[in-house]
C-alpha cells in the first residue's frame, strides 16, 4: 500500500483516523489504546503489500525488545562484558538480516561472474522498508548500550516505533531517543491536525503532479538507450530526474511528517531546500538529512571523525560513502555514487576549498546542480556502463547536440520543467512569507483543497505511479 493509492486515500486513513480519534482520543482517551491502534493499523499498513515479510519484521521487533532489556539490565548489573556480548550480537543480527536479503543476489551474481561458477541468485523479493526500519532498530540498540536512552519496557510500544506506518516504508529515519517521550506523553491539537493534512497533501501533490508527470519523461528518455540520444535530450532527461527524485523522495517524507503529526507525532525534517546548495557538502547537509545523520552518529563520529589526522579523516568519509552507497542499493552502481561523492566531498574539503571560496556563489551553485545531476545518473542507471554511456553523452559524446526528441521535449515540455524548478526552490515560502499570518492562512485554506483534487484527477489519470525509494 503507498500513500498515493486510492486504497490509502480512501479507505485505510479515513477509517485509522476515525478509529483513532473516536475510539483513543474521544472515548477511552487512553494513550496504550491510541498505541494499539496505531500499532494493528501499521501491521496491516506493512502486511498490505508484504504478507509474508511481516513476520521478518516482527521477528526483528522482538529480537531487538530481547536485547535491549538484556543490555539494560546487564549494564545495571556491571556486567560490562555481558552487555557488550549481547549488543554485538544484536549488531551482527541487524545487518546479517538486511545484508542477506538486500545484498545476498548482488554478492553471489558477481563472485559466479568472477569465478565462472554455475551459481543462481536466490532472487528473495526486498521487504519493502527494510533499510528503513532496520536502521532505527539500530539506533535503539546502540543508544541504549551508550546509556543514551532507557529500554523500552513495553513491547507493542517498541512495536509501533519501529512499525508506524507513517515513516515505516521509505522514513523519515526517526531515531528512538527523538521519538521515546511521543510514544508515550503526545497531545493531539487542532493546529498539529489541521497542519499535518496540509503537509500531507502538499507532499502528495509533489508525487502525483510533479514527480511522476516528470518521472514519465525521463523513463521515455532512458528507455531510448544513450546511443540513441543527443546532448540536448540526455540533459533534458536528467534535469527531469533530478526533480522527479526530489518530488518523490520529499514529498514521501512530507506526507510521513503530515501523517505523524494528524496523529500528535512530531519527526525530523529530511530535506531544506537542497537544490539551492552552493556545495556538494551544503547539499548533503540539506538531502535525506535524517540518513545524514544517522551515519554522522552512528559510523563517522565513531570512526573519530574530523578530529583525526587528514589521512584518517579522508578514510572516515570514504567508508561512509561508500556505505551509504551499499545503503542505497543491491547493485555496483549505487556504490560507484557513494565512492563519487566521497572523493568530491574530499576534494572539495582538502584540495579545492580556497579556491572554491573564490568563485561567485551563483556559479558555484551552477557547478554542484552539475555534479548533483551526474551523481543522479549514477544512482538512475541500470548498470555501471549504462550510466558512463549516459554521461558521455550529455557531455558531447553524441552525433548531434539536438536531435527531434530534444525539441520536442523542450518545447512541451517547458513550463512543466519551469514549474517543476521553481517548486524545488523556496518560491513558495518566500512569496508566502510576504503576506500576513492572516492572509496565508487564508491562502493555505483555499490552495488545499484544491491541490487534493488535482491529486485524485492525477492518480485517476496516471498510469505511471512509482515510489522510488521503496526500493532501498
Amino acid at each position: 500500500m503507498v500513500f498515493s493509492s486510492a486504497t490509502f486515500l480512501i479507505v485505510f486513513l479515513p477509517l485509522t483516523m476515525a478509529l483513532y480519534y473516536l475510539l483513543g482520543v474521544k472515548i477511552t482517551k487512553s494513550m496504550a489504546v491510541k498505541n494499539l491502534i496505531l500499532l494493528i493499523a501499521s501491521l496491516i499498513f506493512y502486511a498490505w503489500g508484504e504478507p509474508v515479510y511481516i513476520i521478518l519484521m516482527l521477528l526483528s521487533i522482538f529480537f531487538n525488545f530481547i536485547a535491549g532489556k538484556d543490555i539494560e539490565q546487564a549494564q545495571r548489573r556491571k556486567d560490562k562484558k555481558k552487555a557488550k556480548s549481547v549488543f554485538i550480537f544484536a549488531i551482527i543480527f541487524n545487518i546479517g538480516v538486511l545484508g542477506f536479503f538486500k545484498y545476498a543476489n548482488l554478492f553471489i551474481s558477481t563472485f559466479a561472474g568472477i569465478t565462472g561458477l554455475g551459481l543462481r541468485p536466490l532472487n528473495l523479493p526486498l521487504p519493502v522498508g527494510i533499510s528503513f526500519y532496520t536502521f532505527q532498530i539500530m539506533s535503539y540498540i546502540i543508544d541504549l548500550y551508550k546509556g543514551n536512552i532507557k529500554a523500552q519496557k513495553k513491547l507493542f510500544v517498541f512495536a509501533l516505533y519501529v512499525s508506524l506506518f507513517p515513516q515505516l516504508i521509505a522514513g523519515p529515519i526517526v531515531k528512538y531517543k527523538d521519538i521515546s517521550d511521543q510514544l508515550m506523553n503526545r497531545k493531539e491539537n487542532w493546529a498539529s491536525y489541521s497542519k499535518g493534512i496540509n503537509r500531507f497533501i502538499i507532499g502528495l501533490s509533489k508525487k502525483l503532479i510533479l514527480a511522476n508527470t516528470l518521472g514519465s519523461i525521463y523513463a521515455s528518455v532512458q528507455a531510448s538507450g544513450a546511443e540513441n540520444m543527443s546532448v540536448l535530450t540526455a540533459w533534458i532527461g536528467i534535469f527531469c530526474y533530478t526533480l522527479q527524485i526530489y518530488f518523490d523522495f520529499s514529498g514521501y517524507s512530507d506526507m510521513a511528517i503530515g501523517l505523524g503529526g494528524v496523529f500528535g507525532f512530531e519527526f525530523c525534517e529530511n530535506f531544506n531546500y537542497p537544490y539551492i546548495a552552493i556545495s556538494i557538502t551544503d547539499f548533503w547537509r540539506r538531502w535525506h538529512m535524517s540518513l545524514s545523520s544517522w551515519f554522522r552518529d552512528y559510523v563517522y563520529i565513531p570512526l573519530g571523525g574530523n578530529r583525526c589526522k587528514v589521512p584518517r579523516v579522508i578514510f572516515n568519509l570514504m567508508v561512509v560513502w561508500l556505505l551509504t552507497g551499499f545503503w542505497h542499493g543491491a547493485a555496483w552502481n549505487f556504490v560507484l555514487w557513494g565512492v563519487y561523492y566521497g572523493i568530491l566531498l574530499i576534494l572539495e574539503k582538502y584540495i579545492l576549498d580556497n579556491l572554491v571560496k573564490k568563485i561567485p556563489k551563483i556559479l558555484r551553485w551552477f557547478v554542484t546542480m552539475v555534479a548533483v545531476m551526474v551523481g543522479w545518473v549514477m544512482f538512475s542507471a541500470p548498470s555501471i556502463g549504462e550510466a558512463f554511456r549516459y554521461i558521455g553523452v550529455m557531455f558531447g559524446r553524441s552525433a548531434s547536440f539536438a536531435d527531434a526528441t530534444g525539441s520536442f521535449l523542450l518545447t512541451t515540455d517547458f513550463a512543466l520543467l519551469l514549474i517543476g524548478f521553481a517548486c524545488a526552490l523556496p518560491v513558495y515560502s518566500f512569496l508566502t512569507g510576504l503576506l500576513s499570518p492572516k492572509k496565508r492562512s487564508r491562502l493555505i485554506l483555499a490552495l488545499t483543497p484544491l491541490l487534493f483534487v488535482l491529486c485524485i484527477i492525477f492518480m485517476i489519470s496516471e498510469t505511471y505511479n512509482p515510489f522510488l525509494y521503496f526500493r532501498f
